[in-house]
């Protein structure tokens, strides 16, 4: 189930979607083979590691089913787990995060305890670790750790000298002006081409930079740019002169950028050109000489999207002071670095980015932040220890037998499409014939051989990860796709579809209640990780999705009759959502949440139709449990698997920047949608739980 986009939405090739909006980004597997990491024993059992599933006894009688099936099954849970002071959501997905952490964090500590060495993946980890975990080094070290970095821009004299520096720190991996990266070319999914996008903003969306209801917002930015220029030796006077323009810089910058729903378009991600085309478009920067400096072998083809962002940095290279251009990059070099660097800016940067921004009012406690660094810097290496400690491999038998059934309802339901021509319909069983299915962890792992890391410093190992995995995701442009690579660490509890691949992926850590239970009745886990296959196949299907074919290639493949009828009906579903009113004036955004949304209604109806053909298979099952009906268990567990509270800063971000809808409409969207719901709670025409003329079917 796509929450969120698990590659950045300025990164061009941002194709990759996951079931939700948190969860840290991994590392792919590498074509190597690589030993296996030999993970201490540890009793999971043992841990002090919180839970949630489905329980009786979170039902709140005094809701209707039929009026509000979130209310119903969470209003209880929701008003007695309020969001904890140092996060900004709480629910399903962050419940299970904790406990994924609380596993990584015994592993992590084993591995520091057990002296590995020095070149062993548990080796590694310890050294980020310890570093991490030493804020008196950390403190002491102040700044000096950056000066290097400042001293070179301070000397910058021209974009010239801009564009050199530029060059140099993205050999680096560290690039924050504009994304460059590879993905699997749009056009032909066998092969990874290279692919440039916007990027170069500090606040979330370019529409926080002009809609008027942001302006504290915007107010409160400047103020932190000013407060890490000062940290960073300005004096104050020059540093508030400083952040304005800063500001302003920036403001131009998201007045060429493309929107978060103009992103959703493929289009808009993809514009093939070869270097010398590049040129013509950006006059003040040498794509010919970035290319050489990255050793990578893009002359003749890479993908230059938004070529309209890169028109405008182009002309502030020729245009805009050198001392602005300081001033920007300063910035940008310390706050990216500020989670790593003392306590004045690690502090700084959460005051704005989590409190003011998002509304979380303490930092997470200094292990978690030092394992998100973990996470960041060898996600991969630790899932390899996680794997080993917490997944039983009859998880992966079962689950593999639950996609098999999830992929012979949907086949049943596209072949009785009734509005799609046997042409189209045709191809869509050529891209139900191809999906590739992903449980629990890569069948090889990555070579994290050539990453050195020491006990020199917590930024200067992060750093070196960071170039180590630059490098790595640079080194694949030019070479045929690997398809046994994941986006995703076993030890992140979400999911996701890649287009160019036609792959459905679930990490080890998601397939846990209320997701998966080899133990609970069939109702609980069609409901939960049923729901969560059918959603991440029907993004092959959704408004970007269905763009590419059987083989991965954004190619069309419908009649525009039958692309037109869809329209139709997504449209429905679109207006659906502008219906709902997330906070007081603010509704949900149907165009951004369009594909999430396709997903989970798709996805809930063929997960709903493989429990009624389990039950023919199994009549003994059919029973009630606790007095309720395998139907409504079945929805009852959905919603279970969307209980979330939110700050009212978090909500307010992930409805202007994030695809998936807030967790209580995606509760009782769908179901409102399904005949069989009104059936199984015995619903009537006008309850709040059935739409009538305007009941959205697509899939």
């Amino acid at each position: 189930m796509s929450l969120r986009t698990i590659v950045p939405v300025a990164l061009t090739a941002a194709i990759t979607l996951a079931l939700s909006v948190h969860g840290p980004q991994a590392e792919a597997a590498s074509t190597t083979k690589a030993p296996a990491a030999s993970a201490p024993a540890l009793d999971v059992a043992k841990l002090d590691a919180p839970k949630v599933a489905f329980n009786l006894a979170d039902l709140d009688p005094a809701v209707a089913a039929c009026d509000d099936l979130n209310g119903f099954v969470n209003a209880k849970w929701l008003k007695a787990n309020p969001v904890p002071s140092d996060r900004t959501s709480w629910g399903s997905f962050e419940v299970l995060a904790e406990r994924s952490l609380v596993i990584q964090h015994a592993l992590v500590e084993q591995a520091a305890a057990a002296n590995a060495p020095a070149g062993s993946i548990e080796g590694k980890i310890a050294d980020i670790w310890r570093t991490g975990m030493d804020e008196a080094a950390i403190n002491q070290a102040g700044l000096a750790p950056l000066q290097p970095q400042l001293k070179a821009i301070d000397g910058l004299r021209d974009g010239k000298a801009v564009a050199a520096w530029l060059r140099d720190r993205y050999a680096q991996g560290q690039g924050f002006l504009f994304s460059f990266g590879a993905n699997a070319d749009y056009k032909d999914s066998s092969q990874v081409i290279a692919y440039a996008g916007q990027g170069g903003l500090g606040l979330p969306e370019k529409g926080y930079y002009f809609d008027e209801s942001q302006a504290k917002i915007r107010d409160a930015y400047v103020q932190y740019i000013a407060r890490v220029l000062v940290l960073g030796g300005a004096k104050p006077a020059q540093a508030a002169t400083q952040a304005k323009a800063v500001m302003a810089f920036e403001t131009r910058l998201a007045n060429a950028s493309l929107s978060r729903i103009e992103l959703r378009d493929p289009s808009k991600r993809y514009n093939p050109v070869s270097a010398a085309q590049a040129n013509a478009i950006t006059p003040h920067f040498d794509w010919n000489a970035f290319f050489d400096t990255l050793q990578v072998p893009a002359e003749d083809k890479f993908s230059l999207a938004q070529p309209g962002y890169f028109a405008e940095l182009d002309k502030m290279l020729a245009d805009t002071p050198a001392a602005t251009w300081q001033a920007y990059l300063r910035f940008h070099t310390i706050d990216e670095a500020a989670p790593y660097l003392a306590q004045s800016f690690e502090q700084a940067h959460f005051d704005f980015y989590n409190k003011t921004l998002r509304g979380q009012q303490e930092m997470l406690p200094r292990w978690k932040r030092s394992l998100e660094a973990v996470n960041d810097a060898m996600g991969e290496g630790l899932g390899q220890l996680y794997v080993q400690a917490a997944f039983p491999p009859e998880s992966k038998v079962e689950m593999q037998q639950l996609v098999h059934n999830l992929s012979i309802a949907l086949k049943a339901r596209l072949e009785k499409l009734d509005w799609m021509s046997a042409e189209t319909k045709q191809r869509a069983l050529e891209k139900w014939a191809s999906f590739t299915p992903k449980i629990g962890y890569p069948d090889k792992w990555r070579d994290w051989s050539g990453l050195r890391t020491s006990d020199a410093g917590f930024l200067a190992n992060m750093e070196a990860a960071q170039a180590f995995n630059y490098r790595y995701r640079l080194d694949k442009i030019g070479k045929p796709v690997d398809r046994t690579e994941w986006g995703m660490t076993p030890q992140t509890v979400n999911a996701y579809y890649n287009a160019t691949k036609n792959e459905i992926v679930f990490p080890a850590a998601i397939l846990q209640p209320p997701f998966f239970d080899p133990k609970a009745d069939p109702a609980l886990n069609y409901g939960g990780i049923g729901a969560v296959i059918g959603h991440e196949m029907m993004h092959g299907y959704d408004d970007s999705g269905s763009q590419f074919d059987a083989k991965g290639n954004f190619d069309s493949w419908w009649t525009d009759s039958d692309r037109k009828l869809f329209t139709e009906r997504t449209d429905q579903l679109v207006a659906q959502f502008d219906g709902y009113e997330a906070v007081p004036g603010v509704h949900v955004k149907g165009k951004l949440t369009l594909g999430e949304n396709i997903g989970d209604l798709g996805g809930l109806t063929v997960a709903y139709d493989a429990l009624q053909m389990a039950l023919k298979q199994d009549p003994a099952a059919k029973g009630k449990i606790d007095g309720y009906t395998q139907d409504q268990r079945f929805f009852m567990n959905w919603a279970t698997v969307w209980r979330r509270n939110f700050t009212d800063g978090e909500l307010r971000v992930r409805l202007n920047t994030d695809p998936h809808a807030p967790a209580n409409f995606r509760a009782i969207a769908a179901p409102s949608n399904m005949p069989a719901y009104a059936q199984a709670f015995q619903c009537k025409a006008g309850d709040r739980m059935v739409r009538g003329k305007d009941r959205v079917a697509i899939w």
